[in-house]
């Protein structure tokens, strides 16, 4: 499977399948996004890895508590989140960059109680998480 930013600067290749997704719904991703909420799979120490641009990619660290958001530095595309205990690692992938089907859908929908009052979490079943 494979990925690659707006611009195609960045490119890489998730080495196994994705296992999990999930919606997220916390003002941070909104504002990322400007989206209502943020699709994105989580992934295992070492499954992606980049086929070039690796350079491109920048990250943002908000204030505590919060992931750094990783983007392209050229078209600004979210790549994923990294985790300040180990900033090395990229451990989610968002779903929008990924090339053809990801093989997962989200399962669940998180912080839910920042959700965006302009657009109303769909009644889909997933479960929720404030």
């Amino acid at each position: 499977m494979t990925g690659h930013c707006n611009c195609g600067a960045v490119r890489f290749e998730l080495t196994s399948p994705l296992k999990s997704a999930s919606y997220c719904h916390c003002t941070r991703c909104q504002r990322r996004t400007g989206a209502a909420a943020s699709a994105q799979a989580g992934l295992e120490r070492g499954q992606l890895r980049f086929v070039s641009g690796e350079e491109m990619v920048k990250t943002w660290w908000p204030p505590a508590p919060g992931f750094g958001k990783s983007f392209c530095s050229e078209c600004g595309s979210q790549i994923g989140a990294r985790d300040p205990d180990d900033p090395e690692r990229l451990f989610s992938v968002r779903l929008g960059v990924i090339d053809g089907d990801p093989g997962v859908r989200p399962s669940k929908r998180t912080h839910t109680d920042a959700a965006a009052v302009w657009e109303p979490i769909p009644d889909d079943g997933l479960p929720r998480s404030a």
